[in-house]
């Protein structure tokens, strides 16, 4: 059965979605939303992590970071390569998916604070490594990045505006939703859910965990993965400076405000706290201050965040 009203409301919201280019007031206000739908999708694949599994990282940035940087690899003048993008991007997904399969092997026996240490650990080696591969021989570029990478274009249209990443975005948005909806319910969701509830029991159940793990790594960092690529194309340029700690931070709070393991929810927290800041704008350097203390209201009147996980859904057949 699909989470209770996911199926309910998609359409509806599927349909705002779609026209809302039309009502914004400007092409800022697209961009905008171009960037709910990049956020929206990298929050899912770490509430895959996080909110399924109930593995505490900090590092899910990294893999934002390295998808970005594979993008630019493949579709860029840097190291002479312009693949198309439906060749890029599933390329980047199986190599983004292999990093994460790598970074969780080692952290199989580890939970809560020691996973998201190791975690957090893997996210600055990951910044410090974009930072300084770029002698003796140039790879990354260093502090000052790539650019003029590549647009995405398919059959001979390329991308160009906002409202044509939104769109692209936005497509994204909906698979990403769709498959985390029937993982969700899955052989392996439950599983997950299993690990997330009791660990010891799960593996005394026949649940093979470290399996288990390993794929919500896999496919949350597959998920940062198409992140990645989407904003190297967007920006036609790469820095270190996109990847920093506070981004996964950042991710993680959208999953929090949203609602762990809500997949609508995850999304209304995306979309809360990437439009918050510029509603706020106008009040310059108090923004943030004012950000800060809506979130804190939310944090103590909704702790179970926007949308909450009801654990009774776990019973339904």
């Amino acid at each position: 059965m699909a989470q209770p009203g996911f199926p309910r409301w998609a359409a509806v919201l599927g349909l705002v979605a779609l026209v809302a280019p039309l009502a914004a007031p400007n092409d800022y206000w697209i961009g905008v939303m171009a960037r709910i739908c990049l956020y929206a999708t990298l929050a899912l694949g770490l509430n895959i992590v996080v909110g399924f599994a109930g593995l505490l990282d900090l590092g899910y940035v990294a893999f934002f970071g390295i998808g970005s940087y594979l993008y630019t690899f493949l579709a860029s003048a840097h190291f002479g390569l312009h693949l198309p993008f439906l060749v890029t991007l599933p390329i980047v997904i199986l190599l983004t998916a292999g990093s994460g399969i790598l970074i969780g092997a080692p952290t199989l026996r580890l939970a809560g604070d020691y996973l998201a240490i190791v975690t957090l650990g893997f996210g600055e080696i990951t910044y410090l490594l974009l930072i300084n591969l770029d002698r003796p021989v140039n790879i990354t570029g260093g502090p000052s990045g790539i650019v003029g990478i590549d647009p995405p274009a398919v059959a001979g249209f390329a991308l160009s505006t906002n409202t044509h990443y939104y769109y692209l975005f936005l497509a994204a948005l909906g698979l990403t939703l769709l498959a985390s909806a029937r993982l969700r319910h899955s052989r392996i969701g439950w599983a997950w859910q299993a690990i997330r509830e009791d660990e010891l029991a799960a593996r005394a159940m026949g649940i093979n965990t470290t399996v288990a793990k390993l794929q919500a790594f896999a496919i949350g960092a597959s998920f940062a993965g198409i992140g990645g690529s989407f904003l190297a194309s967007w920006q036609r340029s790469v820095f270190p400076e996109n990847f920093l700690f506070t981004e996964s931070i950042n991710i993680l709070a959208m999953v929090i405000v949203g609602g762990m393991g809500n997949l609508l929810g995850v999304v209304a927290g995306a979309a809360l706290l990437v439009s918050l800041p510029e509603v706020f704008r106008d009040l310059q350097r108090y923004r943030l201050l004012a950000f800060g203390l809506m979130l804190m209201v939310l944090m103590v009147f909704r702790p179970q965040g926007l949308l909450s996980f009801e654990r009774k859904e776990s019973s339904d057949d």
